[in-house]
C-alpha cells in the first residue's frame, strides 16, 4: 500500500503542478498578450525559462505540512496526514482543470486550501478532532475580498496618474521626459524589493529574509539604477520623435516596462506557487519513504524540479485558455493599462506577503484588470465575464472541500 501511496503522490503532484502552468500562468503574462507586448509563442519561452528558474532555485526547499496551516498536523496521524495531503492535492487537481478547461482563472492556493478543509472537515465529523485552524481559513476568505479590490485600487490609480500627468497635458513628450525615469525607477524598486524581503533569494543575497534594512538599500540602488538607465533610453528615443507619433513612442516605452514586470511576476510566480503542488506531494512521500511527518517537511530538488517542470508542460499545453479570458475578454489592454496590471498588482502582492496576509495572485491580477477598465468606464469592462469569473472564485474553496472530503474517504477505505 506504501508503495501505492507513493507513486499517487508523484503522479497527482505532477499533474497540480501542471495545473498551475496550465491556469496560474496566466496571472505572469496574460496582459502581456492582450497589450501585444509579447506574442504567445514567446511567452511560452520566457514563462518556460522563468517559472522554472523561479521554481528550482527559489521555490522553498521546507514547506508546512499543511499549506498555509489550514489543518494542525500535530493533531492527527502520520498516515491519515498523509492520506489527507493526498486528498486534498487530487480534489484541488479536479477542480482547477475543470476551471481551466472553462478558460476560467482560478486560484490554485485556494484550491489548496479548500482540499485541506474539506479533509479537515470529515476528520472531525469521524473522530472528533477540530485540527482545522478557522482563524487561518478565516484570513484567506479576507484575502478572496481585499486582494482583487485592492488590486484595482492601485491599477486604476497608476493607470488614472499616467493618463493625467503625461497623456492629457500640453507637452505630453516632455512630461514622459520629465517623469518617466522615476517611474522606471520606481519599477525596479517594487521588483528588488519583492525579491529580496522574506523570500529564499533575500536569504541567498542578504543572509537573511528578515533583513528589511538590507533590502531597502538594494532596492534603492535598484531605484537610482532603473531612473538612471531609464532617463538615457527615454532621452535617446524621444529626443527625435515627431509630434504626431509621440502616442506610439511612450507606449513604446511602456511595452518595454511590462515586458519586465510580466517577467518578474512569471519568476515569482514559480517561486511561490510550486508549492501548491510540491509540498502536499513532499508530505506524501516523506511519509511514504520515512513513515513520519513533521510540522514541516524537506523538499528535496529533485522534487522541485519535477514540480518545475510540470509548470513548464501545463504553460506549454492550455496556458493559452485563461490566457484568453485574462488578456482579452476582460478589457481592452494597452501596454499602459498592462503595466498599470502588473504594476499594481505586484505592489499588492508585495504589501500583503510582508504583512503576511495569504493573497491569491490571480484575484489580484483580475481585480487589477478590472480596475485599469474602470478607468474608462463602466462600459470598458465586460461585466458577464466579471460575473463568471467572480463565481467561480466562491466556488473554488467550497467545491475543492467536497471532492477532497469525499476522495479522503474513499482513499481511507483503500490504503
Amino acid at each position: 500500500m506504501i508503495e501505492i501511496l507513493l507513486i499517487l503522490g508523484l503522479i497527482f503532484g505532477l499533474y497540480m503542478a501542471w495545473n498551475v502552468g496550465a491556469n496560474d500562468f496566466a496571472n505572469s503574462m496574460s496582459t502581456a498578450v492582450g497589450a501585444k507586448a509579447l506574442s504567445y509563442r514567446q511567452i511560452i519561452v520566457l514563462g518556460a525559462i522563468l517559472e522554472f528558474a523561479g521554481a528550482y532555485f527559489v521555490g522553498t526547499h521546507v514547506s508546512d505540512t499543511m499549506r498555509k496551516k489550514i489543518v494542525d498536523p500535530a493533531l492527527l496521524d502520520p498516515h491519515t496526514i498523509a492520506i489527507g495531503a493526498l486528498a486534498a492535492l487530487i480534489g484541488a487537481c479536479i477542480w482547477v482543470t475543470i476551471s481551466t478547461w472553462k478558460e476560467l482563472p482560478v486560484s490554485t492556493t485556494h484550491s489548496i486550501v479548500g482540499g485541506l478543509w474539506g479533509f479537515g472537515l470529515v476528520v472531525y465529523m469521524i473522530r472528533g478532532v477540530d485540527a482545522v485552524s478557522w482563524a487561518t481559513l478565516g484570513k484567506v476568505m479576507l484575502s478572496w475580498i481585499l486582494s482583487p479590490i485592492v488590486g484595482a485600487l492601485i491599477a486604476y490609480l497608476v493607470f488614472r496618474g499616467i493618463v493625467r500627468v503625461i497623456f492629457d497635458s500640453d507637452e505630453p513628450i516632455k512630461r514622459t521626459r520629465m517623469y518617466g525615469p522615476a517611474l522606471i525607477g520606481a519599477t525596479f524598486f517594487i521588483i528588488a524589493l519583492s525579491l529580496l524581503l522574506k523570500t529564499n533569494l533575500g536569504t541567498m543575497v542578504l543572509g537573511s529574509k528578515d533583513d528589511v534594512l538590507g533590502a531597502f538599500m538594494y532596492a534603492i540602488v535598484a531605484f537610482i539604477m532603473g531612473a538612471a538607465a531609464g532617463y538615457i533610453v527615454i532621452r535617446r528615443k524621444l529626443g527625435v520623435v515627431e509630434h504626431e507619433n509621440y502616442l506610439e513612442s511612450i507606449e513604446g516605452m511602456f511595452r518595454k516596462l511590462q515586458i519586465i514586470t510580466s517577467c518578474y511576476i512569471a519568476f515569482a510566480h514559480g517561486a511561490n506557487d510550486v508549492a501548491n503542488a510540491v509540498g502536499p506531494m513532499a508530505v506524501v512521500i516523506n511519509y511514504a519513504l520515512e513513515g513520519s511527518v513533521g510540522a514541516t517537511v524537506t523538499i528535496p530538488g529533485w522534487i522541485l524540479a519535477l514540480g518545475a517542470m510540470g509548470i513548464v508542460v501545463g504553460i506549454a499545453t492550455w496556458g493559452y485558455k485563461v490566457i484568453k479570458t485574462v488578456g482579452f475578454k476582460i478589457t481592452k489592454l494597452t501596454n499602459t493599462r498592462g503595466f498599470s496590471v502588473d504594476f499594481g498588482a505586484a505592489t499588492t502582492v508585495l504589501i500583503a506577503s510582508k504583512l503576511g496576509m495569504p493573497i491569491s495572485t490571480t484575484h489580484t491580477v483580475v481585480g487589477a484588470i478590472i480596475g485599469v477598465g474602470l478607468a474608462r468606464g463602466l462600459e470598458a469592462v465586460d461585466l458577464s465575464v466579471v460575473k463568471k469569473i467572480v463565481l467561480s472564485w466562491a466556488f473554488t474553496i467550497p467545491v475543492a472541500a467536497l471532492t477532497a472530503g469525499g476522495i479522503y474517504l474513499l482513499l481511507s477505505a483503500l490504503l
